[in-house]
């Protein structure tokens, strides 16, 4: 489904970050915040504007069980392009400005600056998505999944100082990393591992955030930072919303893609607290960001949310939605004991056809079976067995439980 619709996605996505950095930067131009289009307070005003945080967004769509509905897929698709130009962006907005801190920016400088930034995300990008599978090959032969984890965090942090090295900022490197193994069967295991450092960190970082604004330096520029934010949520919405009436949508699923990508989030904080440790920028665009990131955030989950209560569907030809839908298969048994003793086959199985199952907690019977981009949630309650797959996948699931019950029979 993400396939898809990644045309969609990327074409919305790309309709928000262009017009997003516009007017971003526009806007730090013409309140007499910035001399010029390429002075570092603008460049950095336009590079926080075009995030996206795709954490507030999914959560809304899973909430609303939109998640694998057009718009949510397009939603989806179109914030990891925009993450991924928003920090290519943010590369060459860093290398502009300590260019421009050592004596000045040449056009040469400059298309040298996108080069290298290009360069560097394409090519480790590229590395990534070869040798994930044979990196988590190697990283299964340690059996601990504590190690697991540990090893693929520790393999992010090096990533993340190489691009460091290469002049560009750490979040790209850890970005790579991230996204690489987000195609292997290990996803659930690292996640699930690195879950209580994340609920440490990610308060710590907020809470710094916060005692980096200055509300002294916020006041005199308060007016700016209104009509700035003003500015975010148009150009998300019209810059997002806009090219999805070409893509198949019409004004109801426009609407709801122009608000899903509203969210700022810790994407634009990252960006934000980047410029401002490199000096690149003061505490006044400081609190003009952190202004903006806290309205889109509480902003766009209400729109989101608000938009679904319609039930119109979002597409021209509402018939296209029936293929993106996911497919649920049940199993009802006299007894419990049955239903656990075919649960363990179905899971055998899966494991002899080379798939990943991974069991998510121990008090639950759910599994995440996995193999490339084949995804399978296996559950067992009461004495009814559920698989749910895509209706891509629905025949080869159907064909796995035929097989075990066939043998059970003979």
């Amino acid at each position: 489904t993400f396939l898809r619709y990644s045309v969609a996605g990327t074409v919305v996505g790309i309709g928000g970050v262009v017009l997003s950095f516009f007017l971003g930067t526009g806007c730090a131009v013409w309140f007499g915040l910035a001399d010029n289009w390429l002075a570092p307070h603008a460049l950095f005003l336009g590079a926080i504007a075009t995030a996206t945080s795709v954490g507030i967004s999914a959560r809304i769509l899973s909430e609303r069980r939109k998640m694998d509905s057009p718009e949510g897929v397009t939603i989806l698709a179109a914030a990891v392009f925009d993450d991924v130009l928003g920090i290519i962006v943010l590369a060459i907005v860093v290398g502009m400005s300590r260019a421009e801190n050592e004596g000045g920016v040449s056009w040469s400088h400059i298309l040298w600056i996108a080069a290298k930034a290009f360069g560097f995300w394409i090519g480790a990008t590229a590395a990534g998505l070869l040798f994930a599978r044979r990196f988590s090959k190697m990283l299964k032969y340690f059996k601990s999944t504590q190690a697991i984890a540990a090893l693929a965090l520790g393999f992010g942090l090096l990533l993340a100082g190489l691009s460091e090295m290469a002049g560009l900022a750490m979040i790209i490197g850890a970005y790579i990393m991230g996204l690489s193994l987000s195609r292997t069967d290990l996803v659930q295991v690292i996640q699930k591992e690195i879950e209580g450092l994340q609920n440490i960190l990610v308060p710590v970082f907020f809470a710094t955030m916060g005692m980096l604004v200055n509300f002294a330096a916020i006041l005199p520029v308060l007016k700016i930072g209104l009509v700035y934010s003003l500015f975010a949520v148009f150009s998300k919405i019209a810059g997002c919303g806009f090219p999805a009436l070409f893509c198949g949508f019409n004004r109801h699923g426009a609407a709801r893609i122009g608000v899903g990508m509203l969210p700022r989030g810790e994407v634009a904080l990252i960006v934000a607290g980047i410029g401002l440790t490199s000096g690149a920028i003061g505490q006044d665009i400081f609190g003009i960001a952190i202004l903006m990131t806290l309205v889109t955030t509480l902003l766009g989950p209400m729109l989101l949310a608000g938009s679904f209560e319609n039930p119109a569907p979002g597409l021209r030809h509402p018939d296209d939605i029936a293929k993106s839908r996911s497919k649920t298969i049940q199993l009802a048994f006299p007894s419990a004991d049955m239903a656990d003793f075919l649960l363990a086959r179905i899971v055998r199985a899966f494991r002899q056809e080379e798939f990943y199952v991974y069991r998510l907690t121990p008090e639950e019977r759910t599994y995440h079976i996995r193999k490339d981009d084949i995804f399978f949630i296996l559950e067992c309650d009461s004495g009814e067995i559920q698989l749910t797959t895509t209706v891509q996948y629905e025949t080869l699931a159907r064909l796995i439980i035929a097989e075990e019950m066939l043998s059970l029979r003979s």
